[in-house]
């Protein structure tokens, strides 16, 4: 095993932290991604008390498992969403519900507290959503002006350059999930957010290769691309399933659903070449963890997430460091 395997939690929240760190050591996994939600990782919490972060820390330690990241999606989105509806209110307290800039200013104050969460647990990434203004605009009908989109770019500059000021006060980079509805979908867009904000080291990437693959978008292109921005990486398969029925922007149905263009699917059971991805980052020397997002509607997510471990521990290998014939100089 060259990397550590973790386990992203986000889709365990219904756990508590004791049932999930118990059950994840015992699968095999090597540490926990703690998302910021459910009982796994209160940000507010975690950013003035040292004895909240040490008591979390110490339900992973005595199940043998290390923390390298926290993932605070939620609480991002609802950073540069238009919050004008009803399905982000669930993201942030019942207060803010129905209030879009209410829900926007908890949560810019959500993402300096995660920053600070992240220097009192000794974590140095935080992976996560920056929400986008322009995500409705990706078809250009009715027709879209450029300096529309540039003020999308702009907006996200303006929110997220003084969240990102307290990442590097607090040594802690920010790593966004290249994703849809995000302002980085994909390569183009990826190259883009890095300029609004002028490349500051703070801001990188959560790679995770199940969002580019539906998108058609090579995911090593994308490791290659952006070799020192890679501060975090999520294993996660998706299969393209276009049969000329079958629309790739899903026609409203749910995940899990007949008719889908794209699904997620547990490791190795999609369409990623996790192979090449293995190689591209250690090309790129990437030495972090390998975290698991297990999302799979077909498949009991604990024998989801079993698999899972295994096939991460069986694709994952150390590059070399000599020519394959060295030897025969001998």
């Amino acid at each position: 095993m060259a990397r550590p395997v973790t386990m992203f939690t986000g889709q365990w929240a219904d756990m508590t932290l004791e049932e999930l760190a118990k059950l994840m050591s015992d699968i095999g996994y090597d540490g926990l991604e703690l998302a910021c939600w459910g009982d796994h990782m209160d940000v507010f919490k975690a950013a003035e008390d040292l004895d909240y972060c040490k008591q979390q820390k110490a339900i992973l330690e005595k199940n043998n498992l290390e923390l390298f990241a926290i993932s605070n999606h939620l609480a991002g989105q609802l950073v540069c969403d238009l919050n004008n509806d009803s399905r982000s209110d669930m993201f942030a307290p019942a207060d803010c519900a129905g209030d879009a800039e209410k829900k926007r200013a908890w949560a810019v104050d959500a993402m300096k507290k995660t920053a600070k969460a992240a220097k009192n647990l000794g974590v140095k990434v935080v992976n996560g959503f920056t929400g986008s203004s322009i995500w409705h605009l990706l078809y250009s009908f009715p027709p879209v002006s450029d300096e529309m989109i540039e003020e999308g770019f702009k907006q996200f500059a303006d929110l997220w350059n003084p969240i990102l000021d307290v990442f590097d006060e607090c040594g802690v980079k920010f790593a966004l999930e290249v994703h849809p509805t995000e302002i980085a979908f994909d390569i183009i867009t990826a190259k883009r957010a890095l300029a609004a904000v002028d490349n500051r080291e703070a801001f990188g990437f959560n790679f995770d290769p199940s969002h580019l693959h539906w998108q058609m978008v090579d995911p090593v292109r994308f490791i290659k691309e952006f070799s020192d921005r890679i501060y975090h990486v999520h294993m996660k398969d998706a299969a393209i399933q276009l049969d000329g029925y079958t629309g790739i922007l899903a026609s409203h149905l749910n995940f899990g659903q007949p008719g889908r263009g794209w699904d997620f699917r547990s490791l190795g059971r999609g369409g990623i070449d996790f192979e090449e991805i293995i190689r591209a980052l250690n090309m790129i020397g990437y030495t972090g963890p390998l975290s698991v997002e297990w999302e799979d509607c077909g498949m009991d997510r604990v024998h989801g997430a079993t698999e899972a471990c295994e096939f991460v521990k069986t694709i994952d290998f150390k590059p070399s460091n000599v020519q394959f014939d060295a030897a025969f100089d001998k």
